[in-house]
């Protein structure tokens, strides 16, 4: 699908390449940042996304 909202709402832990494929650009996720990651990955409209709390 490659729609890119979790690239444009969280920008510095999601990227994309040039087939529109999702690429994690950080898995370290500072505290202040975990909403908007959390937001990025609901807001992924294939679902491909998944978040894994450690």
């Amino acid at each position: 699908m490659s729609a890119g909202m979790c690239v444009m709402t969280a920008d510095e832990f999601f990227d994309q390449d040039d087939d529109g494929v999702v690429l994690l650009a950080s898995d370290e996720v500072p505290d202040g940042a975990q909403r908007r990651v959390h937001n990025a990955v609901k807001l992924c409209p294939s679902g491909a996304l998944q978040l894994v709390l450690e």
